[in-house]
């Protein structure tokens, strides 16, 4: 898209020529008989007034294209799940259960009192809590090993607004395992989960989200797309790419068992996933980065594998 630099010089041009036009066209207006030369003259400074119209607009004002190319975009997941149930204590004593949340965003965000990014996008949540009202539902859902009390004591001193529960190893294991904190999941109005941020995002990231959970009107892109482990890592296994997982070189049967692989055997980065899984889970992860390479390396050359025994057992006895 052109500068503001490029449209406003555009634009002086552009008007420097259409007065000199127009005083052109006055002076020999009244120079040139009435008939046909006049109306000729006419004809010419009208053609190019147009001509020159058309090029402002076309150097000053962004096409279609561009300006989509520009808006920031918001990806949901096709055919989304429902949110797990699950029925617990705020640490006031108050009941939260899944069954309250039907007409309202969530954003049910997994964090703890150490985690300094978490810390981070508190006074963010505050604001849109405070923003939305009856709309939106923010429960913080605390992993931390410290005491109910203790976290209390934390949520009063931050002043949060919204209900914080401590996290029980059901709630965690039934939305699929957290592996990184923060991790805020994203839920209609309809109670279903449409995505799932890792880490620090902006206020200005969650509004949107909150305006399109909602289906108010937001100036972003909806692009939808399918599951495979960007919410729930369960789903990694219908996943057919992998960050930084080149398949390159594999023919559609050596593709399928270079991903039955990667979806059976551990990473041995602790993270206690797949290979699969910790390559969705985290992308910068070097351990499960070098696993996939390996294996997609055994595969593309035949080499033995634990798919191989015979071939195995024929490589140890020689």
């Amino acid at each position: 898209m052109p500068s503001r630099n490029t449209n406003r010089a555009v634009l002086w041009t552009a008007g420097a020529l259409t007065l000199s036009l127009v005083a052109f066209a006055a002076a020999y207006a009244t120079r040139t008989p009435r008939g046909a030369m006049r109306s000729a003259v006419r004809g010419v400074v009208q053609s190019a007034l147009r001509s020159v119209t058309r090029s402002v607009l076309a150097a000053a004002l962004p096409t279609a294209a561009q300006t989509a190319q520009q808006q920031p975009v918001i990806y949901f997941v096709k055919n989304p799940a429902p949110a797990p149930a699950f029925q617990t204590k705020d640490l006031s004593g108050k009941p939260l259960s899944t069954a309250d949340w039907k007409g309202k965003a969530v954003l049910l965000n997994f964090w703890a009192t150490w985690c300094p990014p978490c810390r981070d996008e508190i006074p963010s949540l505050i604001a849109l809590q405070r923003k939305y009202g009856n709309r939106l539902l923010i429960i913080g859902m605390s992993e931390d090993e410290d005491s109910p009390e203790d976290v209390l004591k934390f949520v009063q001193r931050m002043g949060i607004n919204y209900p914080v529960a401590m996290a029980t190893q059901q709630i965690v294991s039934a939305w699929g395992g957290v592996e990184a904190l923060p991790t805020t999941f994203l839920i209609d109005s309809q109670g279903r989960v449409m995505g799932k941020h890792r880490g620090l995002h902006s206020v200005e990231e969650y509004d949107r989200d909150i305006k399109a959970l909602l289906g108010d009107p937001v100036d972003a892109r909806i692009e939808t797309i399918a599951d495979q482990g960007q919410v729930f890592l369960k789903n990694a296994a219908s996943a057919t790419e992998l960050p930084d997982v080149d398949f390159t070189g594999l023919n559609a049967d050596q593709k399928k068992r270079a991903l039955h692989r990667l979806n059976a055997e551990p990473c041995t980065c602790g993270c206690k996933l797949t290979v699969a899984q910790c390559r969705l889970n985290d992308s910068t992860c070097p351990t499960s980065k070098a696993l996939a390479a390996k294996i997609v390396k055994e595969v593309a050359t035949n080499a033995a594998t634990p798919e191989n025994p015979a071939k195995v057992k024929s490589l140890t006895a020689n």
